[in-house]
């Protein structure tokens, strides 16, 4: 009996072997000439006639041969086999000892049966595509059994060694059944995903070539169209024009160039082609040359500020200066000018007037409420839906290189999770750094440095340092009561009665009209309440004229009410004071300057501090700096406060109040409570104190003092750091008003009567 051994072969009982006369070996490794019977043993290698026993598996099984044709042997396998050992008796003689192995017999040929029809029937479903399968058909109708099946398809199956010897070492029929029926069920599934990923492979790359060829032809077409008809032109072409025609510096053609290309290989069905279209015509619709500097009229850039401006000589006085300087550099930007001001002065309008007096344009950025650094400086290309940021945006729109660009509310922008807009801001206001400012959008440089910046803010306190220090701060003051009356006969009334339809002879607004409703119906330091109350009267008169009920009207200060459906707003007026610890002081709001009440008053107690009227951690600190003050200053009354609760309070408790201004005022409303001697009310006094006694210097100087007249205040005390404040203030203003500049609180005191 020979003995063959097999390498990677499925190998089990009860099942026939094909076998080609170069797999079959006999033990010195070389090819073996079958005859009748023959013992098949696994083995875990090829190996060579240089072998020893652990190259075997120990399994193997008892095979006779019954068929050769073709160059293939047929072996018919019978029982399993246990190898207990292999020796060499000489060069061509082994001595081998084998033991039956015994397979458990627990399948029903039934269930096989069933098995083997279900397999043969996939299997044939699966060849169906192949023009082979007609041959294979009557070779898959031949297997009788599950074993016989696997074996037939031995070289096919995507098995290891350990794999495929593992089927010969399960014991069980039924198991070893299970098994098979697994492996070709796996073996077609991963057959029909090659086969699907090789024809979709092979029709992706048909694809591709046919649309290469395609765009070559589309572009040779286009080409002869485009000379056929000059005035239809395509997109790339249009774009390759504009290009040369721009001035864009090199690393900007470079890049446009680019994605022009990339717009070529794409073609226009394509998901990107939109969005490469975008951002050339973005980047060719800028204007990348350098406008020539003209000659800046001085005289004329005046009338055109004063013409819509009335008032605010200092502004107009700096503006007029940095486009002097302008002139002699021969320079399209100068300084980074920062308007700062309550609402409704005029800020937005004027940086609209100083475009207007270098004849540019004017472009308006709201910062309001931003909190995202990408509206600044734009989203990266990467990003679904990119865009620039509202800087390249503005400048796209407006055509030129050198507009006024107004930052408008500056102090309004945001620093969230999103980024810090402000920070996004130093490198557009940087004039060091702007020529070459990048946004993210356009992602190559572009110049900035012709552009005049122009930022407005309500205060100056919310803005970063950083931005600041790259600003100069011009001062937008409020307007007195005369500046808004003259604002709104010259320029609200006019205009608002042109918007309306209502001529001049059907309404006439006296001069008492117009005082009464500046002072009953406004509370600001600028005239956009004015101006929203003016278009309530012009509107309500609309109705009475259109309905008939009234052909004229004359409004005067009697009369207003009528015409007018609002609420009058009361202001705070000195009020005959008879009580010791109640002082006027005066605050500076955004909506203007008000005057406010400080009160003081002791009970009984163990010396506690109680502070009322929403008052924040500035002003509390002021209070307890007045407290220490007073006590130095009135050692004899010291124990009032030890005996005593002292309650602080300012009215109007629904409005939050901050600042350390009122400083003075709480300092002489305690020295008034102490020494039981009343303040005239016609006295007001704004001024930080210091532990020193010294008074400090306030902001807000022309606002307060307004309030002060409106309130009908006659004496003043401000600190006397601030009298260079005073050339500022409105000759009416001042003439109306004592004002008693101080540098310590003693002298204040002693002013009232208080101190000795």
């Amino acid at each position: 009996m020979k003995i063959i051994n097999l390498y990677n072969y499925i190998l089990l009982p009860n099942s026939y072997l094909y076998l080609r006369n170069d797999v079959a070996h006999g033990m010195d490794g070389k090819e073996l000439e079958i005859d009748d019977d023959v013992i098949i043993i696994p083995t875990m290698s090829r190996i060579t006639n240089n072998f020893n026993l652990d190259d075997f598996y120990r399994l193997g099984v008892i095979g006779k041969v019954e068929d050769k044709k073709n160059g293939i042997t047929i072996i018919k396998t019978n029982d399993r086999i246990k190898i207990e050992y292999i020796e060499k008796v000489s060069d061509n003689q082994f001595e081998i000892k084998i033991s039956p192995y015994e397979t458990k017999k627990d399948l029903n040929n039934k269930v096989e049966q069933e098995i083997l029809n279900k397999l043969k029937q996939e299997i044939l479903r699966f060849i169906q595509n192949y023009e082979w399968s007609f041959f294979a058909r009557g070779f898959i109708f031949e297997w009788k059994t599950v074993n016989e099946m696997i074996t037939a398809i031995n070289e096919f199956i995507h098995l290891s060694s350990e794999e495929k010897y593992h089927l010969l070492e399960i014991d069980s029929d039924k198991e070893r059944c299970r098994e098979i029926e697994r492996i070709i069920y796996e073996f077609i599934s991963v057959e029909k995903i090659s086969s699907e990923a090789e024809n979709s492979e092979k029709e992706e790359t048909e694809k591709i070539y046919r649309e290469h060829a395609l765009k070559k032809q589309i572009e040779y077409m286009q080409k002869e169209l485009d000379e056929m008809h000059p005035e239809e032109i395509s997109d790339i072409k249009k774009f390759e024009n504009k290009i040369n025609d721009s001035g864009m510096n090199d690393i900007a053609k470079k890049e446009c160039l680019k994605v022009i290309n990339r717009m070529k290989q794409e073609g226009n069905h394509s998901q990107e082609y939109g969005m490469l279209y975008d951002y050339v015509d973005f980047l060719t619709s800028l204007s990348w040359k350098k406008e020539r500097f003209k000659e800046i009229d001085i005289d004329e850039a005046k009338a055109i500020l004063d013409k819509n401006h009335y008032g605010l000589k200092k502004v107009k006085k700096r503006i007029i200066e940095e486009i002097a300087v302008m002139n002699l550099n021969k320079k399209q930007s100068g300084s980074i000018m920062l308007f700062v001001g309550p609402p409704g002065t005029g800020k937005t309008s004027v940086a609209k007037a100083i475009a207007d007096a270098l004849n540019r344009k004017y472009v308006r950025i709201s910062l309001g409420g931003i909190r995202d650094e990408a509206e600044i400086r734009g989203h990266r290309r990467t990003y679904v839906g990119a865009m620039p940021g509202r800087i390249m945006d503005g400048i796209s729109k407006c055509g030129v290189s050198n507009p006024v660009v107004v930052l408008d509310e500056v102090d309004k922008l945001i620093t969230s999770i999103e980024g810090d807009p402000a920070s996004a801001l130093l490198e557009v206001l940087d004039p060091e750094q702007n020529n070459t400012f990048t946004d993210h959008y356009l992602n190559v440089p572009y110049d900035l440095s012709d552009i005049l910046f122009i930022c407005t803010a309500n205060e100056i306190g919310n803005i970063p340092e950083a931005l600041l220090n790259r600003m100069e701060v011009i001062e937008f003051s409020g307007y007195t009561p005369i500046e808004k009356k003259y604002i709104a006969k010259k320029h609200l009334i006019p205009e608002i009665l042109k918007k309306t339809g209502i001529s001049k002879k059907d309404l006439t607004i006296t001069d008492s009209g117009l005082d009464k409703i500046i002072s009953g119906y406004t509370m600001e330091s600028g005239v956009r309440n004015l101006k929203r109350v003016l278009n309530h009267l012009a509107r309500c008169v609309a109705v009475k004229i259109v309905s008939h009920e009234e052909e004229k009207i004359n409004i005067t200060a009697k009369n207003v009410s009528e015409y007018i459906d609002t609420k009058e707003i009361k202001h705070d007026h000195a009020i005959k004071n008879k009580k010791s610890g109640i002082v006027t002081g005066l605050a500076w709001t955004s909506a203007g300057g008000e005057i406010l009440f400080i009160e003081s008053l002791l009970t009984k107690g163990d010396g506690k501090v109680i502070i009322t009227g929403q008052l924040g951690d500035v002003m509390k600190e002021s209070v307890q700096i007045a407290i220490s003050l007073v006590k130095d200053l009135y050692p004899k009354k010291a124990n009032l406060f030890k005996n005593n609760d002292l309650h602080i309070h300012v009215p109007d408790g629904a409005v939050p109040k901050d600042g350390p201004s009122a400083g003075i005022t709480i300092t002489s409303s305690l020295a008034s409570l102490i020494t039981n001697k009343r303040v005239d009310e016609k006295i007001a006094m704004t001024g930080e104190v210091s532990l020193r006694g010294l008074v400090m210097p306030i902001g807000g100087l022309n606002e307060k003092l307004m309030a002060a007249e409106r309130a009908g205040i006659k004496k003043v005390f401000i600190p006397k750091d601030n009298v260079n404040d005073l050339k500022d203030i409105s000759k009416e203003i001042i003439d109306k008003l004592n004002i008693i500049p101080v540098t310590d609180v003693k002298e204040v005191l002693k002013y009232l009567n208080l101190y000795k």
